[in-house]
């Protein structure tokens, strides 16, 4: 059984920066692909970002070139680097993990969740 802990998050202005992390245990953290969603009031929860154990990553539309994930396989911990932080990218983020080599995967595919944090950007 993985567990997934997250930590950072909270309240920013727009334009400014957040930086999440996911520490992982109890699992092979070498097979697993991590990922990052978020979901907003009222909407789906929705595909932010992955990264395979050898460092491929993806990411969504909307956050390219401002979001960046990273993982530390030492530390078994995954980051979400957000940058240029907009009204919209208000949410709660969730880490997840999935024992696959692919990363792009929609919620239903994940097989560990974190607790959730909230992300909220100010206009």
């Amino acid at each position: 059984q993985v567990q997934l802990v997250q930590s950072g998050g909270g309240l920013v202005q727009a334009g400014g920066s957040l930086r999440l992390s996911c520490a992982a245990s109890g699992g092979t953290f070498s097979t697993y692909t991590m990922g990052w969603f978020r979901q907003a009031p009222g909407k789906e929860r929705e595909y932010v970002a992955a990264i395979t154990w050898g460092g491929t990553t993806s990411s969504t539309d909307s956050v390219k070139g401002r979001f960046t994930i990273s993982r530390d396989n030492a530390k078994n911990t995954v980051y979400l680097q957000m940058n240029s932080l907009k009204p919209e990218d208000t949410a709660v983020y969730y880490c997840a993990a999935r024992r696959t080599t692919r990363t792009v995967w929609g919620p239903g595919l994940v097989d560990y969740w974190g607790q959730g944090t909230q992300v909220t950007v100010s206009s």
